[in-house]
């Protein structure tokens, strides 16, 4: 048990508890063979750059143009759920670092099966992403350059990252501070200015007052139907939090480092994504057709006038998708070779070299890549099914998170309560209302036709997975009863 002077080691395993289910393995390999080359300064902006991407910029305006003014309610409402989750995750994250993140807290509190399914759905996820964000990011740069190849684009980009990722990890960090403090300047640059245009001090502005608010069908334009719209659209905006949480245990300090990364996630959820719908909102008309189709963040540069506001965004939006392309080849990596370590995948991706796990790297990437020639081969069929797929796997991450915390918060309290450095707001309850919006979420996606067939591919998934794990954990069970039938033979003959 660790002392309180002296933070628990980042593991990946479930090695500071005793196991208490069958197949849990007593010991696995430690993160101590990652290399700890990520500094506060990268962990911050980590953490701050995830809150911005493509999802804000451009993913917010279909929101808007459901939800209308409300979407701004939508935001809050989401981002106090996702609040509660990444206050949940840095109290495990904190009492037990590891590049594992929560799939590690779910095997420890609830079993291998649990661990295994939150931590390759989320690795499926985030290749997945990485094709998405790498097609995305290649359009923008054919747009400049028309004639050339998105395919040519989408590989230069997946060679870069492949190669920063190969390297050091404090060179994915280096590339992690500067996208993200471009990403940081752009946006806070863009709220100054909206605020400014409210206030109707900028030159050749005039302060529009409550009219966008409360006009064109008031601030419930298409009822609650259209806010519910709106409120999936936010919640899925908020995806690339949790990296910070993989990528502490290869920082300096993992334990500082997580904790202060989430005590300020509150202001960062407020000011970037609520902050940024009511500005845009307040200054834009909600049914501003280019809110829809070229993005919020757009619509009100051009509306205020701003000079080659469509290339500024791109720009923008270029840096977010690159960001996130960087950060999603690590934080699979990282995954799937905190699985690897304990047990529940192929060895081969275990290995580490020069305290990369490279294999994991080149693995991850070539999923990621085949997910992009499959956009190109079968468009209309099996990259629109593995879409639908990952469609709610954050929710069910999130799910897997809450009821980890429920679990593990008694046993910490009673085992090492030294380790609670953060602790989650007013637990249980504030848990278990967590879990409750999770549920509520779900049975929105099944109302809507739109996210119906996203979660139930998502389910299927997940279902396919929980299989696996069971059956996995079931044969380790049997090995570890008769490894322990044989260990045992002695000691009663002594």
């Amino acid at each position: 048990m660790p002392r309180a002077s002296s933070p628990p080691p980042a593991a990946d395993s479930a090695a500071s508890a005793t196991p208490t289910h069958p197949g849990t393995p007593a010991t696995a390999t430690a993160d101590s063979a990652l290399t700890h080359g990520l500094k506060q300064r990268h962990l911050s902006m980590i953490a701050l750059g995830g809150v911005i991407g493509a999802g804000l910029f451009v993913g917010s305006g279909a929101g808007i143009a459901a939800a209308g003014p409300s979407i701004v309610v939508a935001y809050a409402l989401s981002g106090l759920l996702v609040m509660m989750v990444m206050r949940m995750l840095g109290e495990m994250s904190a009492a037990n670092p590891a590049s594992g993140s929560f799939s590690v807290h779910a095997e420890r509190a609830i079993g291998p099966w649990a661990g295994f399914t939150a931590g390759w759905s989320f690795w499926f996820l985030l290749c997945v992403a990485v094709g998405l964000e790498g097609i995305g990011a290649a359009q923008i740069v054919s747009g400049w350059l028309p004639g050339t190849p998105e395919w040519a684009w989408v590989a230069l980009f997946m060679v870069v990252f492949l190669g920063t990722n190969l390297a050091a990890v404090k060179n994915f960090g280096e590339f992690e501070f500067w996208f993200a403090a471009l990403k940081v300047i752009a946006i806070t640059l863009f709220l100054v200015l909206g605020l400014l245009a409210i206030l109707g001090v900028l030159p050749d502005t005039n302060a529009p007052g409550l009219s966008n608010l409360t006009g064109d069908g008031g601030f419930l334009p298409k009822g609650m139907d259209g806010f519910i719209i709106g409120l999936l659209a936010s919640v899925f905006a908020y995806g690339g939090l949790e990296t910070v949480t993989i990528a502490a245990a290869e920082s300096e300090n993992p334990v500082q480092g997580v904790a202060k990364a989430v005590r300020t996630a509150m202001w960062r959820i407020a000011v970037f994504y609520i902050g940024s719908m009511a500005v845009i909102v307040t200054l834009v008309p909600w049914d501003n057709p280019k809110v829809a189709e070229v993005g919020p963040f757009y619509a009100m540069l051009d509306h205020l006038g701003v000079g080659s506001a469509a290339q500024i965004m791109n720009v923008v939006i270029l840096i977010a998708l690159l960001s996130a392309m960087n950060a999603n080849i690590y934080g699979a990596s990282r995954m799937a070779r905190s699985l690897v370590a304990r047990g529940q995948g192929p060895a081969r991706l275990g290995r580490i070299s020069s305290g990369v796990p490279r294999n994991a790297v080149l693995f991850s990437s070539v999923f990621g890549f085949l997910c992009v020639l499959l956009s190109y081969w079968r468009p209309d069929d099996v990259f629109p099914w593995l879409l639908n797929m990952i469609g709610a796997v954050i929710l069910v991450v999130w799910i897997f998170i809450a009821v980890s915390q429920l679990i593990l918060r008694s046993r910490t309290e009673r085992e090492a309560p030294e380790t609670l450095v953060v602790r989650m707001w007013l637990f249980p309850v504030l848990t278990i209302v967590a879990l409750a919006g999770m549920v509520a979420i779900f049975l929105l996606m099944l109302r809507q036709p739109d996210t119906r067939d996203q979660l139930l591919a998502t389910g299927a998934l997940t279902v396919v997975l929980i299989g696996i794990g069971v059956v996995r954990q079931r044969r380790q069970g049997r090995q570890g009863h008769q490894g322990d039938g044989v260990a045992e033979v002695p000691a009663q003959r002594k």
